[in-house]
Parts: C-alpha cells; sequence; structure tokens
C-alpha cells in the first residue's frame, strides 16, 4: 500500500488535528507503517503525532525551507512508510501572504491529493457549496474526499453524502460529537501530556466511522524514492540538549543535524542537580517553564552551573522558553517572581499576557536566521537590536529580544537549521 495526503479544512477548529491522530492510530493499528508530517511551523502538534504513530513528525514549512528541502525530506522520511499523512495549517488556502505557504501550496508542491475535513454541525446541503468552492477554487489541487465532522446521527450524514454527490466529492464516512476527543488546550494550543487515551478513543471512532478502504484507495500515490545521502563524518563535539516538562517544542530535523556535528546528550533543568558533563554546546528549546517555575528556580545548582558555563565562553543556543530561563526571573500569571538563571539581562512575564505569533528573519551581519514566534510572555526589560535587523514574512520590521555574541544566541523565535547551517556555523557553534 502506498497513499499519500494532506488533511485540511475550510478553518481552524474543523478538528483536523484529532482527525489526524485518529488515522494516524487507526492505521497503524492495522499494521500500516504510517509516516506522519506537519505543515507550517508547529512543534506542538508534531509531539501527538509522533505519539500516534511511533515515529517522528516532520515539519515541511515553505517559509524556512527551500522547496528542494522540502522534497527532500518528503522523499527522506516517506520512503519506506505505507502510509504518509500531512496535517495541513489553519484552513486549506491560509499562507503567510494570501495562499503562500499554506496547505495547499505544500499540497501542490509535493503533488499528493487532500482530504477535507468539514464542520458539519450546523451544515446540511450547503455543505455542497463550500465543498464546490474548495474544489474549484485552485484546478492544480486533486480533492481525494471529505470527512464530516459533529455530525448529529446517520440521517444527518445522508444529507451531507447528497451534497457530496452532486459537488463530484467521494465522502468517506463522518464522526458524531464526542467529547472523549477532545485534547485539553494550553495558551500555546493543546496540551502535549496523557494524549494517549484521546488517542485511542479517536482510533476507536476512525475505524467505526470512516471508510478506510475507500480513503487509502482513493490517495493512492507512488512511493518516493530516498535520496542517496553521503554519510557524515563521526560527530566529535558533545552536546546537551534539555527535555524535560518544561522544555520539549524541538524540530526533528534540527536534531537530526546536530547530531551530525555532534554526540548528543539529554538533561532535564527541572530533574537533574547538575550538568552530566561540560558540553561544546547547550542547546535550551522552547517550552512551558511557566508552569514550573517554582522547581525550576529551587534547582538552584543547576541555575548556577549554567551560568557559570556562560560565563566560561560556553556555547549556548536558547529559544523562547530557553532564553526565558536564562534571563534574570521569570514572572507568573499572578505577579509573582522566580529567579533563573541571570545570564541575561531580561525578565520576562505572564503577568500581562499578549499573543506574539508569527514568521522572523534575523539578519546578524551575513548570517540570516529563519524561524518562527509564538509566545504570551512579554518582556519587562529593555535590550537593545544593535547590528541586528528582524522582520516578518512580508520583510517588516518585527522587533523582538534578541541576544547574540561569539558563544551565545538566544531569542524568542524558534529557529530551524535543518536545512540552512549558518546558525551551526556561526560564532556561537564554529570550530
Amino acid at each position: 500500500m502506498n497513499s499519500r495526503f494532506l488533511i485540511s479544512a475550510p478553518h481552524s477548529g474543523s478538528g483536523k488535528t484529532i482527525i489526524t491522530l485518529g488515522l494516524l492510530r487507526a492505521l497503524r493499528n492495522k499494521g500500516y507503517t504510517v509516516q506522519p508530517f506537519k505543515c507550517g511551523p508547529d512543534y506542538i502538534d508534531p509531539i501527538h503525532h509522533r505519539t500516534a504513530a511511533g515515529r517522528d513528525s516532520c515539519n515541511l514549512d515553505r517559509f524556512m525551507m527551500s522547496d528542494a528541502h522540502i522534497e527532500y525530506l518528503y522523499r527522506q522520511y516517506s520512503a519506506n512508510a505505507d502510509i504518509a499523512i500531512t496535517e495541513g495549517v489553519m484552513g486549506l488556502f491560509d499562507g503567510a501572504t494570501k495562499d503562500e505557504g499554506s496547505s495547499a501550496d505544500v499540497a501542490r508542491l509535493l503533488g499528493i491529493p487532500v482530504v477535507l475535513v468539514l464542520d458539519a454541525k450546523a451544515m446540511a446541503y450547503s455543505a455542497a457549496a463550500v465543498l464546490y468552492g474548495l474544489k474549484n477554487f485552485d484546478s492544480r489541487l486533486k480533492v481525494a474526499g471529505v470527512i464530516f465532522n459533529f455530525v448529529d446521527h446517520a440521517a444527518h450524514y445522508r444529507l451531507l453524502v447528497e451534497a457530496c454527490e452532486d459537488v463530484g466529492i467521494t465522502p468517506l464516512g463522518y464522526l458524531p460529537a464526542n467529547e472523549s476527543l477532545r485534547i485539553p488546550e494550553r495558551h500555546l494550543g493543546l496540551d502535549t501530556a496523557s494524549t494517549e487515551t484521546v488517542i485511542a478513543a479517536a482510533a476507536g471512532h476512525i475505524d467505526k466511522y470512516i471508510d478506510l478502504d475507500t480513503l487509502l484507495a482513493s490517495t493512492r500515490t507512488p512511493a518516493p524514492s530516498p535520496q542517496k545521502t553521503t554519510p557524515a563524518p563521526a560527530p566529535q563535539k558533545r552536546i546537551l540538549i534539555a527535555r524535560d516538562e518544561a522544555f520539549h517544542f524541538l524540530y526533528p530535523e534540527n536534531i537530526h543535524r546536530l547530531s551530525q556535528w555532534g554526540q548528543i546528550t539529554w538533561f532535564s533543568p527541572m530533574h537533574d542537580k547538575e550538568l552530566p558533563f561540560q558540553p561544546d554546546l547547550l542547546y535550551l528549546p522552547g517550552g512551558y517553564p511557566e508552569l514550573y517555575l517554582q522547581q525550576l528556580s529551587e534547582n538552584k545548582n543547576m541555575l548556577r552551573q549554567i551560568s557559570t558555563y556562560a560565563n566560561t565562553d560556553g556555547r549556548i543556543i536558547a529559544e523562547c522558553g530557553g532564553m526565558m530561563y536564562l534571563g534574570r526571573s521569570i514572572v507568573d500569571d499572578k505577579g509573582q517572581e522566580y529567579p533563573m538563571a541571570g545570564v541575561l539581562d531580561i525578565s520576562t512575564s505572564m503577568a500581562q499576557r499578549r499573543l506574539t505569533i508569527g514568521y522572523r528573519t534575523v539578519r546578524v551581519g551575513n548570517t540570516a536566521i529563519k524561524g518562527h514566534e509564538f509566545h504570551f510572555s512579554q518582556a519587562i526589560a529593555p535590550w537593545s537590536l544593535k547590528d541586528v535587523e528582524i522582520t516578518n514574512a512580508r520583510g517588516e520590521p518585527a522587533p523582538t529580544p534578541f541576544f547574540h555574541s561569539d558563544n551565545l544566541l538566544a531569542s524568542y523565535a524558534h529557529f530551524y537549521w535543518g536545512e540552512n547551517m549558518d546558525l551551526l556555523n556561526s560564532g556561537v557553534c564554529r570550530q
């Protein structure tokens, strides 16, 4: 079986994440090897994908990556899989600028069909008009079928099937509204904890209500051949990466790149009392430090060791939550302040939450680094952007805290270096 497709919807909130997770697990339960992908820069949905599929989910993002790199990743990750499922981002045609970088954009690039998810809880034959628009708006897209979500009962579904027949789109089944299929949300998206029960329930409902045979038959595509690669030299450096409840927002391909540069060891700023060793590079990714402020602040020996490491020219990359951890303090949503590592002359606060989101390009000298910013905390101390230019997807100024030196790079942005090695070859990581 070689099935490749992208799951999308007219808008966010249609249920495409739950349906993606349910499909990944239901097909895995049937013995298929299923490879997940995620359109866009999201680092939370791929955590759930891995839980459901048992394989790392790979981001496909047309802002942070070149087309050639996206095609390379798709070939490499899906070459030995029976089925490749890509979860879209936002609505089908929603991109940073019009439909640039949208789910439709990625589906066109890869030549894969789209499976639509339509929220039908308050809809009957009007579904025909919505489906007609999605099907015909761009003739380059192939719509393989539609799954209806939040359907009241079988009679309701029959009305929706009639709409499909008149539009010429294959109905693939429906899911009734069910509270057991809801993953709790946190302020950065779906909760990354305790999702196994929800995934198992979603898989059961998918198996019961969705015509998987028709889905796979209508999305059958040739398996891509993996690109031959030159073996990387044996890594010489030693790398420490934070990973625990507070720090776990990672792009898998970034980790793959780091593994070519050095030997990776994982550690926990929350639970470990000391650094395992003095590394050549310390990586503090984003996560939820604001939910574990007391534990992080009380682990004073770890904070001292990281401060000492930084002050003795230790090399550090810190993103979002990692940057917050390196600051003087973090203030919780009730106004209580918790001391942190004090490496950076900045404090951050959850007391006045405000969403900051968007793509970022950071230019330092001749080096350009692309990434994505997504947080509710705010900096409460001044910082300087001397010799740094930060812009959004439209090329407009997007000032955000950014710190750099020969041995440190820290920002609210989550950077992607899976393709472009400029970051790893810049001052913070160079020989």
